[in-house]
């Protein structure tokens, strides 16, 4: 079995690990190191099992941790070459730590790495999928307005994917937030709402997909509950039991989320 696990999940901070005790790959590093340490030993994973870091792209809340973690434990980064300069120029890449420009795929010990482009509004951001040994594909697809035609080809036949289920539209449209920052959410370059997320999950149900984790969810503009039910009944619309044909839940903001696959 291996560990699909989101170890945070919000605008706080966002990682995720993939992989066994031994050996595995961490998506992005949203918090500092020490939180990252304490969420891998939660799950029962040393930090030099880490073999790489892939970064989606250059926010906070993916890679304010790692400069420290990836230099205190000398574990590999990867990302797009422009989201790698954008990195650099902030300082992030300073440290004794090898960086490497993925473009397409990158093979880490037993693991075969894909990127996909996103649709987000940063210079190149990308999402990622897994081929375990298994030959089983896992994939984590956050930070995107739209699930373009491309993002899609590259995640379908998941049979586990962590999806962004960030906002529910009309709690986002009346709530607080200045009008620049709603356009800048519901555009095509924001972040996926719950009802974009239910209709994505509805097309992965139909190439395999069985294990979904809803991700990235808003504080202010979504509810936990929310969230998972508008995916549930869309899913369900399609005729898939829970607990039969799929399994669903809500990824945790401040802890792990566990699922072995």
């Amino acid at each position: 079995m291996y560990k699909f696990c989101s170890l945070f999940s919000g605008s706080s901070g966002n990682a995720t690990y993939i992989g066994t005790e031994h050996e595995g790959i961490l998506i992005d590093a949203g918090k500092n190191c020490k939180t990252i340490v304490n969420a891998l030993a939660a799950i029962g994973i040393e930090p030099t099992a880490v073999k790489a870091l892939f970064i989606t792209h250059e926010h906070g809340d993916h890679c304010q941790g790692m400069r420290v973690f990836c230099n205190k434990y000398k574990i590999p980064v990867y990302s797009s070459e422009p989201t790698l300069q954008i990195l650099d120029e902030a300082g992030h890449l300073n440290g004794d730590f090898p960086v490497f420009a993925i473009s397409g795929y990158a093979d880490i010990g037993s693991f075969h790495i894909e990127s996909h482009k996103t649709s987000h509004d940063v210079i190149d951001s990308h999402c990622y999928s897994v081929l375990l040994p298994n030959l089983d594909k896992v994939s984590v697809v956050t930070d995107t307005g739209i699930v373009t035609e491309e993002t899609m080809d590259g995640v379908k036949g998941s049979k586990a994917i962590l999806l962004e289920s960030n906002h529910d539209v009309g709690m986002l449209s009346n709530g607080p937030y200045p009008y620049p920052l709603k356009h800048r959410i519901l555009g095509d370059y924001g972040h996926l709402s719950n009802d974009a997320s239910a209709e994505a999950s509805a097309e992965l149900l139909k190439t395999g997909t069985e294990h979904i984790v809803l991700a990235h969810l808003s504080l202010e503009n979504n509810f936990p509950e929310l969230a998972y039910n508008t995916t549930l009944s869309r899913l369900m619309l399609e005729g898939a039991t829970l607990g039969t044909d799929f399994t669903l839940e809500v990824a945790k903001r401040e802890e792990p989320t566990i699922l072995e696959v």
